[in-house]
């Protein structure tokens, strides 16, 4: 079976069981946002308990506070009414395997999937590539607990950001699959007064 109709009878099995699912409100139930990575080793709706309709869930590499995920906060807080936001990193981070000149150049010599053995990315692609790569800030991490603060850091002093909303920040742990705090991250992220 390809994987086009592998996600389509999944999909078809997960609709024929979906019930009053249709009539979830808009705003989350639970009230809170979750800014995590996008690795599949990750499953916010487990380590967090939620059910359909409960949060926001926000992903990209590396979880990162990125212009866009702040977009969405402040959708989440503003248009939405949620009230606490999680930063939510985790540990064995492939965000820390390369840097922004790493993934630069190899962008460079094609756009093909490259490689990486004890010696570092190699490119082994045929296509051609492209110095865009350059232009892009890549939010690698060098550091998981001060990333974690970084991100805290930068959503709470955020001009569209609301004073009052705590900001968590946590690393989770692929090894153990429990949440971890960052406490500076969350100190970070207390409620400003008005």
């Amino acid at each position: 079976m390809s994987l086009l109709n592998e996600v389509l009878a999944a999909n078809a099995k997960y609709a024929e069981t979906f019930g009053d699912k249709s009539t979830l409100p808009l705003p989350p139930a639970r009230r809170f946002a979750v800014l995590t990575c996008m690795d599949a080793r990750l499953d916010p709706a487990k380590y967090a308990g939620l059910a359909e309709g409960d949060a926001h869930v926000i992903r990209n590499a590396g979880g990162r506070a990125s212009d866009d995920a702040i977009r969405s906060l402040v959708i989440s807080h503003k248009l939405l009414g949620t009230q606490a936001y999680f930063v939510v990193h985790h540990t064995d981070c492939g965000m820390v395997l390369f840097t922004d000149e790493i993934i630069s150049g190899l962008l460079e010599k094609s756009l093909d999937t490259a490689v990486l053995d004890a010696e570092g990315w190699h490119d082994v692609g045929h296509s051609a590539g492209s110095s865009a790569g350059r232009y892009i800030r890549w939010l690698t991490i060098s550091d998981a607990e001060q990333a974690v603060l970084d991100d805290v850091t930068r959503i709470r002093q955020h001009p569209l950001i609301a004073r009052e909303i705590p900001i968590h920040g946590y690393l989770y742990d692929v090894r153990s699959g429990r949440l971890v705090e960052v406490p500076r991250a969350t100190a970070a992220g207390q409620p400003l007064a008005h």
